[in-house]
């Protein structure tokens, strides 16, 4: 690909990555709108990766933490891994048996707008229903939440419905606070994108030449880059305004793309 487009892809993926408005079917919209050629999925998924690492930048003394308490086995660094990979656990058994079938539904960008559009207007209710709040950190959150939420993320593998929406709208029904809530998907999205990714380059070793290569490590720099800014401007309009404005982002642009497509 040339450069210019990988820098824009690689930009849509960090700005995209983290918010709940689906980083991928952003990707797919992307590279429908550029002309990326046929046989990006994989591009599109390893970048993702980038934009996932730049969480282990931002939230690096929290991770150090983690880390020593699990030696002195503190509870609350227990909770903490107990509960990301639960959260993963349902993505990473339905992602291996149903690679094939996610991979098919890179390549229909009408699935993405109309699934921009529902979840907006999912998230508009979601939000006004989810008023009782239970759990306040994600080492307090229950091994019963920490699963649902992950089981509810696998939804997300239909592109344009977003895994970071999927996993927020989950745990705020499941009664987690707002900026605990989009914390957790930042932690989840780690080994969630690492599996993915890893799974990706494996399905694909065969097909991966040298310029796509190339391609992959410019990506995943760029978007790498983009989200360490993304994360922090996400979690102060959480923190204000919730998810309102996301959602709404979403409907428009979901539409618009909607008819972009069907008046081709």
């Amino acid at each position: 690909m040339p450069f210019l487009v990988i820098l824009f892809l690689g930009i849509v993926e960090g700005l995209t990555e983290f918010i709940p408005v689906s980083s991928t079917g952003h990707l797919i919209l992307a590279g429908e709108l550029v002309k990326v050629p046929e046989g990006s999925e994989t591009f599109d998924i390893v970048i993702q990766l980038g934009a996932i690492l730049s969480v282990l930048v931002v939230y690096r003394a929290r991770f150090a933490a983690v880390l020593a308490g699990l030696g002195r086995r503190d509870p609350a660094s227990i909770h903490f891994t107990r509960n990301v990979l639960l959260g993963f656990l349902p993505s990473a058994v339905i992602g291996a048996v149903a690679y094939s079938a996610i991979k098919a539904l890179l390549n229909q960008p009408i699935v993405v707008a109309i699934a921009l559009l529902v979840g907006g207007v999912a998230m508009l209710a979601i939000e006004r229903m989810a008023k009782r709040i239970t759990t306040e950190s994600v080492e307090g959150m229950g091994w019963r939440t920490a699963l649902g939420i992950g089981f509810v993320q696998c939804i997300s593998m239909i592109p344009g419905v977003s895994r970071s929406g999927a996993t927020i709208m989950g745990a705020l029904l499941l009664g987690v606070e707002r900026k605990t809530a989009a914390e957790y998907s930042f932690f989840l999205a780690i080994p969630t994108m690492l599996g993915a990714t890893t799974l990706a380059l494996w399905k694909a070793r065969h097909e991966l030449g040298g310029d796509q290569i190339t391609d992959i490590a410019l990506g995943f720099v760029i978007s790498f880059v983009v989200a360490i800014v993304v994360i922090r401007w996400f979690l102060a309009v959480v923190t204000k305004r919730g998810f309102g404005p996301f959602a709404w982002y979403r409907i428009v642009v979901g539409a618009a793309a909607l008819i972009w497509l069907l008046a081709r």
